[in-house]
């Protein structure tokens, strides 16, 4: 049996490994074949070569999934960190050159993503065209390894002291309701009439953000609302309130172009809502590039003319 470590001076293909490390990583070769935009016979046939030209098995298939050898365990390892160190060395030469140029993956909140994020980064582009972005829309937490992330814009610091973390922004969450809402049901005089009110949840992971808390004439208030309406998506939580549906209490950031065109319109603005950090965040320092604080400086901007536009609507 050849060893993994001899193997690697095997001429195989840059594709075909990304292809086993998309394989190993979902279990399933249909599955990394619809995240390479391949077909799953053109992927199996790819998977076969690989293992052809290194001289071992990388894969035990079974009916319901595939499962590493200790071969395919061994060069597994060694071909994430051969990627990393190409993507690495591509990104040097930009970086030497001055260019901001190169992919970044980024991953962000649905509504924030969509709402702001979306033209932010057309703007970005226009005047770098030697950058290409990867979006990932999701209000799950993404896992930086596995999901090839190089950028996550995320509310609140991360615990892992091994990422970078850069704040852009803070704000608070703000109830808010449409006129239709307001017109039919009325408005709570106090955070505790919101439990005569239909509040609208929205969840990440199984944690779902039924507790709201707030500041009040100086004391720190909180209270567990119910509602007939929840789901892993803040954008649909945000759509339900502009439908007149029930309450929702969101980032004021999220919710800035809907307060500003009286979509909706803020319940119990004398309750402060709980502060929120918005941060871009990078899985080591090898990630921060010219072309990640390059973002992060437009974000930072951007943001706060999001929030001072907002502030406005106040005074």
């Amino acid at each position: 049996m050849v060893s993994t470590e001899a193997r690697f001076e095997v001429d195989v293909q840059l594709n075909d490994l990304e292809l086993f490390i998309a394989v190993a990583d979902y279990g399933s070769i249909s599955s990394a074949a619809t995240v390479l935009d391949m077909t799953p016979a053109s992927a199996s046939a790819a998977l076969k070569r690989l293992e052809q030209q290194l001289g071992f098995v990388l894969f035990v298939r079974s009916t319901r999934r595939l499962r590493l050898t200790a071969e395919g365990e061994r060069y597994l390892l060694n071909c994430r960190q051969a990627l990393v160190l190409l993507k690495q060395g591509e990104q040097a030469v930009a970086d030497q050159q001055g260019k901001i140029a190169g992919t970044l993956n980024i991953t962000t909140s649905s509504d924030f993503g969509r709402n702001l994020l979306l033209p932010w980064l057309d703007e970005l582009m226009d005047d770098y065209p030697e950058l290409a972005i990867h979006l990932s829309l999701s209000d799950q937490l993404s896992d930086f390894f596995q999901d090839k992330v190089d950028i996550a814009l995320r509310y609140g610091a991360p615990k892992d002291s091994n990422q970078v973390a850069f704040k852009i922004c803070e704000f608070r969450r703000v109830l808010c309701a449409s006129p239709a809402y307001i017109e039919h049901f009325g408005v709570p005089k106090t955070i505790h009439e919101l439990a005569e009110h239909n509040c609208l949840f929205y969840q990440v992971g199984e944690k779902t953000h039924d507790l709201w808390r707030f500041e009040h004439q100086g004391q720190s208030l909180k209270i567990r609302v119910s509602g007939n309406r929840r789901c892993n998506d803040g954008e649909v939580a945000r759509k339900w309130a502009l439908a007149g549906r029930g309450i929702v209490f969101k980032s004021a950031l999220d919710l800035a172009s809907d307060l500003h065109a009286r979509r909706v319109v803020k319940v119990l603005p004398a309750y402060r809502g709980e502060e929120v950090e918005l941060y871009l965040v990078c899985p080591g320092r090898e990630q921060v590039t010219p072309a990640v604080i390059v973002i992060r400086d437009m974000l930072r901007q951007k943001c706060k003319r999001v929030l001072q536009a907002l502030a406005s609507l106040n005074t």
